[in-house]
C-alpha cells in the first residue's frame, strides 16, 4: 500500500498553506512512497534551488533507515562515523534534523514519508504534520 497521488497533493497543498499562515520562510515539500519514489513535490516562490533535494533527503532518510529524524540525530550524535557512512551510501539523501515525517494510515500501515524544508527544522516538521493530517493520515515524528 502506498500514499496516493491525491493524498500526496493534499499533503503538499496543506503543508504549504500552513507555512504561509504561520509566516514561515518559503517552503519546499516532497512526498515519497514507501520505496522512496517521489510522488509529489512543490517549491514555493523564493525557496532556494537546493530545497527540493533537501526535502527529498529528509523524507528518504526516514524511509531508508526505518527511523524518525530524531532517532537518526541521536544515532549520528552517538556514532558520527555511522552517520557519515550511511549518508555517503545514500548519496547524501539522509539528514538528521526534523522535517522528515513518516506517513501511516489509521491502521498503522506505512504509506510513505514527507520532507519539508525552508524554515527552522521544527517549523518544517510542523508543516509536514499539518499536511499529513489534512489528508486524513497519521504523521509519525518521534516526538509523539
Amino acid at each position: 500500500m502506498s500514499i496516493s497521488l491525491e493524498q500526496a497533493q493534499t499533503v503538499v497543498t496543506a503543508a504549504l498553506a500552513h507555512g504561509t499562515e504561520q509566516g514561515f520562510n518559503p517552503l519546499t515539500v516532497a512526498v515519497l512512497d514507501p520505496g522512496g519514489a517521489l510522488v509529489a513535490l512543490a517549491r514555493q516562490d523564493n525557496s532556494g534551488n537546493l530545497r527540493p533535494d533537501l526535502a527529498v533527503a529528509k523524507a528518504y532518510g526516514v524511509l531508508a533507515l526505518g527511523m524518525t529524524n530524531r532517532a537518526i540525530a541521536a544515532r549520528a550524535a552517538d556514532s558520527p562515523e555511522f552517520f557519515t557512512s550511511v549518508a555517503t551510501l545514500a548519496g547524501g539523501r539522509i539528514l538528521s534534523v526534523p522535517g522528515g515525517v513518516f506517513v501511516r494510515d489509521d491502521e498503522g500501515r506505512l504509506l510513505g514519508a514527507v520532507g519539508v524544508t525552508g524554515d527552522a527544522s521544527l517549523n518544517d516538521e510542523a508543516a509536514a504534520v499539518a499536511g499529513i493530517r489534512a489528508a486524513g493520515l497519521v504523521p509519525v515524528t518521534g516526538a509523539e
